[in-house]
């Protein structure tokens, strides 16, 4: 079967399954496999493919009309200026999320020296773009799933970062190494009960544990504000990732841990998003 063809009835069968968009992940799919960019695809329709890339390619598109999000089935994302290794161990990078970079860039000027903590590193995105882009800054990231600190690691060497950064697998609670200038951190953050309401591609297959915030969705939250005011240096800062309708609780959570609000931002969704805070 050639190209056109192949596109064409993995696009149909995504459609009958309501997958949001069919023809564009016909096309990342298939490209990913015969490793050849979407301009290949696009200038050579007719081209004949080997009959073991028709088999990969629709065991590929029986995973996607499940709902399993693209960056599971070709095992990367691409977050802030860099490509990272996912699997089903991380949680998938958010285009949010870059937010928490942005600000960093912000506060710090080029030359300026930090240590770095990330707690609930996942797949190692957040600190290891910040790293990417401020070369003496040292970071630390923390996950209690060691499957996680191992994407962590591997991203860390895929982006030449290891000597800069060390990843241990920890529950925040029991963490005590070092002192930091700041504190990053996308902890869970949905409340348990409405984890069934979120799309099936981040339901089903999403790690739960990166997911759930507990009954009203600021367990982790609390833990994570409770021990950075004990790992952070006095005036450093800690950026928090936040669900839209948490900005006021999170606020009060931090004022009785010794925190001063410096400002919330909204996401591109104009939503609450991202809380910075300096400890006082």
């Amino acid at each position: 079967m050639n190209i056109e063809g192949i596109l064409n009835k993995g696009a149909n069968i995504l459609k009958a399954n309501k997958i949001a968009n069919p023809f564009l992940d016909s096309e990342i799919l298939l490209s990913e496999l015969i490793n050849k960019g979407k301009k290949h695809i696009i200038l050579n329709p007719k081209e004949i493919l080997k009959s073991e890339h028709l088999n990969r390619f629709n065991k590929l598109i029986k995973r996607r009309k499940k709902g399993e999000p693209i960056a599971y089935l070709i095992n990367k994302k691409e977050f802030w200026k860099n490509e990272f290794y996912v699997n089903k161990d991380v949680l998938i990078p958010r285009p949010d999320t870059e937010l928490i970079i942005e600000q960093v860039l912000k506060i710090y000027p080029k030359n300026s020296q930090l240590q770095v903590l990330d707690i609930g590193t996942g797949s190692g995105c957040i600190l290891l773009s910040i790293l990417k882009e401020r070369a003496n800054f040292y970071g630390t990231g923390i996950d209690i799933s060691q499957k996680s600190i191992n994407v962590s690691n591997f991203n860390a060497k895929k982006l030449k970062l290891s000597n800069r950064s060390k990843f241990y697998n920890s529950d925040v609670d029991n963490f005590a190494i070092g002192k930091y200038d700041l504190i990053v951190s996308n902890p869970p953050y949905i409340e348990l009960l409405n984890l069934k309401y979120l799309d099936k591609d981040v339901v089903n297959f999403e790690p739960k544990l990166a997911l759930n915030g507990g009954l009203d969705g600021f367990s982790k939250i609390r833990k994570v504000i409770s021990k950075a005011s004990n790992l952070i240096k006095k005036n450093g800062k800690l950026i928090l990732e936040i669900g839209f309708n948490q900005k006021n609780e999170v606020k009060k959570i931090l004022k009785k841990e010794g925190f001063y609000i410096n400002k919330v931002l909204k996401d591109y969704g104009n939503n609450d998003r991202c809380i910075i805070s300096t400890k006082n």
